[in-house]
């Protein structure tokens, strides 16, 4: 015999449940239940909080609970703060209840990479990023990239650049999420990360959210925004006595034996014990966040490497050791083919940005002109290089070339191992670069050598042109010769972002697109210049990045490659950038400009990515003696150009030697320039 469930209670429960407040938002159980790394990830399999004890109190905060209007995310690269961090919070949020929300990357391009591997593997993958938009397939918003609806149509994602103005006006969304905010750039219609902020305004309950690596002292986005929070750092206890500090780089850098990388460590500052790698796990998981600045306006986190169980404490000491150029070498089992593929990229600003988290100080200026001439001409006898003479050792010599209205500059360049170079020469070309003489006098010296104070003759391995300005007229000369001998090189306008990257098309006269290729590239110039004004005040020539001047270039010349200074401009609404300015208007900044061209084609060469065998190989190549000593034959296919002249001093052009009459004219690759070899 059966019972009836009585209907007034079946009714009263399912009241009750649909009156309950939903659970109260938790940001790192949400973690727990929905992220699954895959075998591709370093921890493959289920998300633990045990290894990332860090992350509990940022989730705590970013909660929608929590009454702070602000969170500032300030770190190393590659820790997670995407996956654990900001893609988490868009999930928990949607979840707790309906929510328009928006997330704002600095590029469109960064805005697909993050939608299409990041955003939307997690959204296939979590259960309650399935249950709210759906995986993406069979019609589950699969085409609403950049603005994604709910199912239930009570919530939208909206996804955009920072270089898109329009796409975040009229649009209100109470969770805003400013990702690598440091790379955001001002546009022509005001900041981005204050049209961002405005997005939130109309709501009380609204949460910023602003997660970045740093970049430059005194621009950096993130680095503004966590000055003027409380400022917490992660302290853990020491494994000896117990006392609570964090771990930062003035105390792992102290500790550091260029010998012993595999040994890198900290030590307590109270007990003077050594703490090894072996203890982090368990300190950092007893680890808390302290508020160094209680007096802030909102939350603010700083984490670096050194904190994470993706990397050991010796890998950080290994990069830091190719940056100062200890070693060449990985300690952790890398191949010398592999690190080649990715030393380029480690420079000092890298490191200070991607492994410590921490904004990078660059030079501002160079040193006074004079002081720099006094320190080249002054030189005991012997020391230096006579103007025109490669150093004879393994180097790779380009050349940097700029166009200017009445002339073409050419700065020739020697570059080699631990960041040196060697300016060798600097000639002016008193030709506008449409004009046919000028086409023959840089053909000449791409088919020119340059002999070594050993006598050894080496040709240009490659030359780097400007091709912002008379873009055409360079073009059709740097296609008369193969990419990897020429290439042209523009300025970029942007102060972050990497130092060198292929342009892949650009504009013709007649409106169609010119491909790039491999010829083209755009330079953070910014960047360049303040890596080259920090090269050049130093004064031992041994030391990483020294520049040995040439004797003889001249006054104008040192006047020209210190001729700019780094200055901080507030904007109207706020905003600190930094621009690159004459330092006196009569001053010319060609040879700076040159420098850089010519550093950017000994980078495509693999000046920063050779690896110590290389660098071996080359050094046995050209600095030995040539193997028959005879005349200069090869100097006369260099056309006669004008030497570095002052800005005030006309330049003359010298006349050109009549060459002899013969009956025909010489094909392009005849050396001997048509006189037979009866000439010999």
């Amino acid at each position: 015999m059966g019972f009836l469930t009585s209907a007034e209670a079946v009714i009263a429960a399912a009241l009750a449940e649909a009156m309950a407040p939903p659970p109260p938002p938790d940001i790192t159980r949400w973690c727990e239940e929905n992220i699954v790394f895959d075998e591709r990830s370093p921890m493959p399999g289920p998300f633990r909080i045990g290894r990332f004890p860090f992350l509990r109190e940022i989730h705590e905060v970013l909660s929608p609970e929590h009454p702070c209007r602000e969170v500032s995310v300030r770190g190393s690269a590659q820790w997670g703060k995407t996956v654990s961090v900001l893609n988490p919070v868009i999930g928990a949020w949607h979840e707790y209840g309906p929510l328009d929300s928006l997330v704002v990357h600095p590029t469109h391009s960064a805005a697909t990479e993050w939608v299409d591997n990041k955003w939307l593997p997690m959204r296939r993958q979590a259960p309650s990023l399935r249950r709210l938009f759906g995986d993406g397939r069979g019609g589950d918003n699969k085409d609403a990239k950049f603005n994604q609806e709910t199912l239930t149509r009570n919530g939208s994602l909206k996804v955009t650049s920072a270089g898109s103005p329009d796409d975040l006006a009229g649009t209100s969304r109470r969770l805003v999420a400013l990702d690598d905010l440091s790379k955001f750039e001002m546009t022509p219609k005001g900041d981005p990360e204050k049209l961002a902020e405005s997005r939130a305004s109309g709501f009380e309950d609204a949460k910023i959210l602003a997660i970045s690596t740093a970049q430059l002292v005194g621009t950096c986005r993130i680095t503004r925004r966590y000055e003027r929070s409380d400022k917490r750092l992660f302290h853990v206890p020491c494994p000896h006595c117990g006392h609570m500090a964090p771990l930062t780089w003035e105390n792992f850098r102290r500790n550091l034996d260029p010998e012993r990388l595999h040994a890198a460590c900290f030590t307590c500052d109270d007990c003077g014990g050594v703490i090894g790698h072996a203890e982090k796990e368990r300190i950092v998981g007893q680890g808390r966040w302290v508020a160094t600045n209680p007096g802030g306006d909102h939350p603010g986190f700083h984490l670096w490497r050194a904190y994470v169980p993706q990397r050991d404490w010796a890998s950080i000491a290994v990069e830091y050791a190719r940056v100062m150029g200890w070693t060449q070498l990985s300690l952790t089992g890398e191949t010398e083919e592999a690190m080649a593929h990715t030393v380029e990229a480690e420079t000092e600003q890298t490191f200070w940005n991607d492994v410590l988290g921490l904004p990078y100080a660059v030079a501002s200026k160079g040193p006074d002109w004079e002081k720099l001439r006094d320190r080249v001409e002054n030189r005991p006898e012997g020391e230096g290089l006579p103007r025109s003479i490669v150093p004879a050792r393994g180097v790779i010599l380009t050349a940097g070339v700029d166009c200017q209205g009445d002339r073409t500059e050419i700065h020739i360049v020697a570059h080699g191992p631990n960041h040196q170079r060697w300016p060798v020469d600097y000639i002016v070309v008193p030709h506008h670069i449409a004009d046919e003489a000028c086409w023959s006098a840089l053909d000449g010296h791409l088919k020119a050598t340059w002999r070594t104070e050993r006598g050894l003759r080496l040709p240009l391995d490659m030359l780097a042109i400007d091709g912002g300005t008379y873009t055409d007229a360079v073009w059709s000369w740097a296609r008369r010769w193969p990419w990897d001998r020429v290439i042209i090189v523009k300025g970029s306008n942007s102060a972050n972002g990497p130092t060198m990257v292929p342009q892949k098309f650009e504009r013709r006269a007649d409106g169609k697109a010119r491909r790039r290729q491999k010829r083209a590239f755009m330079l953070n110039v910014s960047q360049l210049k303040g890596d080259f004004y920090g090269w050049l005040d130093k004064d031992d020539p041994l030391s990483r990045g020294y520049v040995h001047f040439a004797r003889g270039l001249g006054d104008e010349y040192y006047r020209m490659v210190t001729s700019e200074v780094r200055v901080l401009r507030r904007s109207a609404s706020g905003v600190v950038n930094a621009r690159w300015e004459l330092v006196e208007p009569t001053r010319r900044n060609e040879g700076l400009d040159t420098m850089l061209y010519a550093e950017a084609a000994a980078r495509r060469k693999g000046w920063l990515s050779l690896t110590a065998d290389q660098w071996a190989a080359l050094e046995a190549e050209r600095s030995a003696q040539p193997q028959e000593v005879q005349a200069d034959l090869f100097d006369g296919t260099v056309p006669v150009v004008a030497p570095v002249a002052p800005s005030d001093t006309p330049r003359s052009t010298p006349e050109k030697p009549k060459p002899e009459a013969r009956e025909s004219a010489a094909p392009e690759d005849d050396w001997l320039n048509g006189r037979g070899s009866e000439w010999l």
